[in-house]
């Protein structure tokens, strides 16, 4: 048989927040995917790292990082603010606001994941959404095209999972298509192990157990599409680690207190681990910077080093001071949550807790070192 008639399949399963350093100790599937290497992420959440293994590019190229940015125009919140005239003890309960996230995502037409968080409603007619169009569709990029426009404009067969459904669901649906003997590359999403992780952390036995799930259904996966291609190359990545939170810090506490006035002198949005500041008055930026020095657990980042990161957006669109907290701390309260969660990621991409995996049953067609790098091991393994 020529390798003109060789049927080959090839399948990248991402698994969300599988870092290099939560496999770090842990047996999985050495024997099937014997190929194995750390991958440096990008900085910034999963909203940023995703788009970048889906188009090989850096956030300011592909215009994707924090959900929440400053707007430049109309924003599509407007409509909310009369919410600020409620008692917060009701806004700000999660259900409430899952409710109200679900049925403005219907109003509004956004296709990708969407979720309103804490963003302060008295504010949040001065913000937009980064993520409103589906990631894994093609045109589903702000900026530029991804694996999904590249597979179509190639006229390759495949088959990507519905990031909506669970794990489960996507399995049997990826499954389905290889019994249908179709396609020629799949993508699986796998989202649990982050929701995990942010719950237990990265030590706890739980993740063992996980792993072990995924053990078994991979390897089902491995036997089916066995039987219905003669190669099939499997590639596990990820998009960062996870780190161990040992630290609160209440960043917006420390700004809250200077005599500045939010909306007016300065704007402002509190993820995770990092504070993002757009400022109205030359003396807010320097009382604001003046504050961020005297927190011992985190720095500004330059503009220098955000060029580095990928992350100098055009404008500044998502913040034109961002402050980065170590890593294992996290800004409690946030706009992302009030609770405190024992795992956390979004830190500085030279924290060895950040770096991603790449594994695989083949050595790789291409040489990744990164995230970005996913991108273009796609398309060579579709052949597009």
């Amino acid at each position: 048989m020529s390798n003109l008639d060789k049927r080959t399949l090839s399948i990248v399963t991402f698994i969300d927040a599988l870092g290099w350093e939560v496999l770090k100790g842990r047996s999985f599937m050495e024997e099937e995917l014997p190929h194995r290497r750390p991958l440096r992420s990008v900085f910034g959440f999963s909203s940023a790292c995703v788009p970048s293994i889906l188009t090989g590019r850096q956030p300011q190229e592909h215009g994707h990082w924090s959900f929440f940015y400053k707007s430049r125009g109309p924003s599509p919140f407007r409509g909310l603010r009369w919410l600020r005239h409620l008692p917060r003890r009701i806004t700000d309960r999660g259900r409430v606001r899952s409710q109200i996230s679900k049925r403005l995502k219907k109003k509004l037409g956004f296709k990708g994941y969407f979720q309103l968080y804490n963003i302060p409603f008295q504010h949040i007619d001065r913000f937009d959404y980064c993520e409103k169009k589906d990631l894994f569709k093609a045109g589903g990029i702000n900026q530029g095209n991804s694996i999904f426009d590249r597979l179509d404009n190639a006229g390759v067969d495949y088959h990507v999972s519905d990031w909506r459904s669970g794990e489960p669901e996507n399995i049997s649906s990826l499954l389905g298509a290889i019994k249908q003997d179709s396609i020629r590359f799949a993508f699986l999403y796998m989202a649990d192990m982050d929701a995990l992780l942010h719950q237990v952390g990265k030590n706890s036995d739980r993740v063992d157990e996980k792993l072990r799930w995924y053990e078994h259904r991979l390897r089902e996966l491995l036997d089916c599409a066995g039987q219905h291609y003669d190669e099939v190359r499997l590639f596990v990545c990820s998009d960062h680690g996870m780190a161990t939170v040992h630290t609160h810090v209440d960043v917006m506490a420390q700004i809250e207190s200077l005599p500045l006035e939010f909306g007016k002198d300065y704007l402002a949005t509190y993820d995770s681990t990092m504070a993002r500041f757009w400022f109205d008055a030359p003396e807010a930026e320097a009382q604001v910077r003046r504050t961020l020095s005297n927190i011992p657990q985190g720095r500004v980042l330059s503009r220098d080093e955000l060029e580095a990161l990928g992350c100098a957006f055009a404008g500044d669109q998502y913040g034109e001071l961002i402050f980065l907290v170590d890593a294992g701390t996290i800004i409690l309260p946030s706009h992302m949550g009030t609770a405190p969660i024992t795992g956390m990621h979004g830190y500085h991409p030279d924290h060895a807790d950040s770096d991603a995996a790449l594994l695989s049953n083949v050595p790789p067609l291409t040489d990744p070192r990164g995230i970005a790098d996913v991108f273009h091991l796609m398309a060579a393994e579709a052949g597009a």
